[in-house]
């Protein structure tokens, strides 16, 4: 019998705010995080969780990884006591680039100042393992740990490799999920020259004048355990991982096969996964990037994978209102899809205003509705599944209940 996991924690460090009750809270209310067509972490400042010497040991991506870890073990009920051996609690914290703030100021550095002046923080400040170790040491988890770099995909990846670590009896629980910070100059510039952002600043995924994704930062964490132990300890379960899903467009660096059928047969080996048929999906949160290609493909995989059920079911996008995150994006839009599924509320997709043609699925345009439960459901839990699908052709899906 395949060992169930279930969610007992949620952290978030978004451009909506700290904490993941204002992620959907925020979400849910039609407001955006987006400002100057830049998704920044504003309310985050280094000083209010970390000493002098902490922050500057950590590049700005790993602070935001320990604080969204701090907040999801407090939810967790962890917070005074690990509640099993810490050799069997393991982490994994995705990234799509890592600390490449610091490379690029060491850079400098180097070039300025000559190499005696580089610091000898600059490998651990930018190697992307740095927010699952500082994790794990932060909290004295020696279970399984390392990072996971597979871009946009890279913490919907994490997720799902602490979901099988679980199920394969390697690890009792997982602090899992993903982190980033790329507001940076190189980044930005990168972005632009390759014509993947957009020109106006604002994200509208699925519309007809989409013009590239807006640029976030953030990082989103996720507790889980083992159902079982779970219940021993008399955990609170705001959600379960019911399934996961990779696969490989093998395509193209950064364009997605434009036929879907890689993305399509990852959530249809997600659902078969989760033993889930596509008549009970409940809500689709979308990749949703607000670029052409993007948005056409991911369209395309949904109609393929759900058959006809996919003009029924609600899809909307959680960058249209905190901008695309990179590695961090499907960690966190994992936990805006749990805290959809537990509310019973289909969040908007903002800025949509001029359909597509062939983009015709339900995108809950503008403004937050009640989730219906499908019919093929019955009523017992709402299901609904998350996509991320990243540069290099890397398709990540989860299938959550709640």
């Amino acid at each position: 019998m395949t060992r169930r996991v279930v969610i007992t924690g949620v952290g978030a460090v978004t451009p909506l705010g700290l904490g993941a009750d204002t992620l959907l809270d925020r979400w849910v209310a039609g407001e955006s995080g987006i400002v100057g067509g830049v998704g920044s972490c504003s309310d985050f400042d280094p000083a209010d969780h970390f000493s002098r010497k902490e922050a500057r040991r950590a590049d700005r991506f790993t602070q935001l990884a320990v604080v969204a870890a701090n907040e999801a073990i407090a939810s967790a009920g962890w917070e005074d006591e690990l509640p099993y051996d810490p050799q069997r609690i393991g982490c994994v914290i995705g990234t799509g680039i890592g600390g490449l703030g610091s490379l690029e100021e060491q850079t400098d550095v180097l070039r300025e100042r000559g190499p005696k002046a580089v610091s000898p923080l600059s490998v651990p400040l930018m190697m992307g393992n740095a927010g699952a170790a500082s994790v794990a040491m932060r909290h004295g988890l020696h279970g399984p740990t390392y990072g996971v770099v597979s871009a946009c995909a890279a913490g919907a990846h994490a997720i799902g490799d602490a979901m099988r670590m679980i199920r394969a009896g390697d690890a009792d629980a997982v602090v899992c999920g993903g982190a980033e910070s790329t507001l940076t100059p190189l980044a930005t510039a990168a972005f632009a020259a390759m014509g993947a952002t957009s020109q106006a600043g604002i994200s509208r995924p699925f519309d007809k004048n989409r013009d590239g994704f807006v640029m976030g930062e953030g990082a989103g964490v996720l507790v889980l355990e083992a159902a079982d132990k779970a219940e021993e300890r008399g955990a609170k379960v705001i959600g379960e991982l019911l399934g996961y899903a990779a696969t490989s467009d093998a395509h193209h660096l950064t364009a997605p096969d434009p036929t879907g059928k890689e993305a399509a047969r990852a959530v249809r080996l997600a659902l078969a996964d989760a033993g889930i048929e596509p008549e009970q999906v409940d809500y689709v949160n979308a990749h949703g990037t607000s670029t052409p290609l993007n948005d056409a493909s991911e369209t395309q995989a949904l109609k393929a994978a759900l058959g006809e059920h996919a003009h029924r079911v609600p899809v909307s996008s959680t960058k249209s209102a905190i901008g695309h995150l990179l590695g961090a994006a499907g960690a966190v839009e994992a936990i805006a899809t749990t805290g959809a599924l537990q509310r019973g509320i289909a969040p908007p997709t903002l800025n949509y205003e001029e359909p597509d043609e062939g983009l015709d699925l339900d995108y809950v345009p503008n403004e937050a509705r009640p989730l219906e439960t499908a019919s093929g459901n019955g009523g017992a839990r709402r299901i609904g599944i998350s996509n991320s699908f990243g540069f290099g052709g890397h398709n990540a899906v989860l299938c959550l209940a709640a």
